[in-house]
């Protein structure tokens, strides 16, 4: 017995031993602080800042000339890069059917006049003659009336045929509608061109003044309208920044992309900027009206909605507001159950919900 009582006291002084040497970086229990909340008073302010958009310039005009009838390239008169009046030739083409369809119906034109011009001046013979009682019938009368008119549709009727035929051979010249410049050729002469051709002979475009289309997202198409001016650049001219108004605004928005597409006329009469040239559009934007301002740390945002917490007595009240403009740390917040020198909490967390204490 006095061994098995010497066995447990050796007992109990190991397992106190091994207490007594335990690791000293065992974790130790976290006594929780009383930590306090930030708050600040709500203020109204006017936020202004500005975001980049991507852009396209484009020639203000542009047309694909294309030959209207089936004929053969006689001449180019311009290349590409050439700079062109309006009205300037820059295509002549061949079609010797056409002149031969013209000769012919000149020569209808001619014989049709001479035979209006007989009918007519039997009809006027015939009309003088009547009015002597018995000598002209009035039948007769009638039926050299029925042929001069008949002659007459007959010879409108050749005059259109012909004036049509000179407006095909006019098609044979290609001239430039506007002027601008040459940016593409796609035949040589002794080419055969005609209807239903997919490639333009010729693409001229208005380069000394372009359009910038840029799209604005939804929520930012408020802010703009016609007339403001835009600040943008270019990737191939670094360092440079051009500026526009806006000429036009198409007042819908794209189903697909949700936005809203601006026009803006670039003058570009130096020629620095080219058609394809992909633009950055700095858009200015500022608020309306003066409104509530808060930091953006003191936004909410959970899988119930946007909040802010507003301590009332010392409670948290959570509010759900609409989120406008953000510039630098600050954020534009919309609730109609916010006023003036209201107290709102600087860093929300999950904790704070409705009722929760707030020191």
């Amino acid at each position: 017995m006095q061994r098995y009582g010497r066995i447990i006291t050796l007992a109990c002084c190991l397992s106190l031993a091994a207490c007594g040497n335990a690791p000293a970086d065992q974790p130790k229990p976290i006594v929780p602080a009383n930590s306090k909340a930030e708050v600040f008073t709500l203020q109204k302010q006017v936020i202004a800042t500005a975001i980049s958009l991507p852009a396209e310039l484009s020639s203000f005009r542009q047309v694909d000339l294309y030959a209207k009838i089936s004929s053969y390239v006689k001449s180019l008169k311009v290349d590409i890069g050439a700079d062109v009046r309006e009205g300037q030739l820059l295509v002549e083409l061949e079609a010797p059917e056409i002149s031969s369809q013209l000769a012919a119906a000149e020569s209808r034109l001619h014989a049709q006049q001479a035979v209006y011009t007989a009918s007519s001046g039997t009809y006027q013979r015939l009309l003088e003659t009547s009015k002597v009682e018995g000598t002209i019938s009035k039948n007769d009368l009638d039926i050299a009336l029925s042929k001069k008119d008949a002659d007459l549709a007959q010879l409108e009727a050749a005059r259109a045929a012909q004036k049509e035929i000179q407006i095909m051979q006019g098609y044979l010249q290609i001239r430039a509608p506007f002027a601008g410049k040459i940016t593409a050729r796609n035949v040589n002469t002794g080419a055969f061109v005609g209807q239903g051709a997919q490639t333009p002979l010729l693409i001229l475009q208005e380069q000394k003044k372009l359009r910038l289309s840029v799209f604005v997202p939804e929520a930012y198409s408020g802010y703009l309208k016609v007339g403001s001016e835009l600040g943008f650049r270019v990737v191939s001219l670094p360092g440079e920044t051009f500026k526009a108004n806006i000429s036009r605004m198409s007042g819908a928005l794209d189903p697909k992309l949700r936005s809203e597409r601006a026009e803006l006329d670039v003058a570009n009469a130096a020629g620095k900027l080219l058609p394809g040239m992909v633009a950055e559009v700095s858009l200015p934007l500022k608020s309306r009206n003066t409104s509530f301002t808060a930091p953006r740390t003191a936004v909410l945002t959970t899988s119930e909605g946007i909040f802010v917490v507003k301590s009332v007595h010392n409670t948290a009240r959570r509010i759900p507001v609409v989120l406008g403009l953000e510039a630098g740390d600050q954020v534009e917040i919309f609730s109609d159950l916010l006023q003036l020198q209201d107290t709102l909490v600087t860093r929300p967390n999950e904790k704070m919900r409705e009722g929760a204490a707030i020191n």
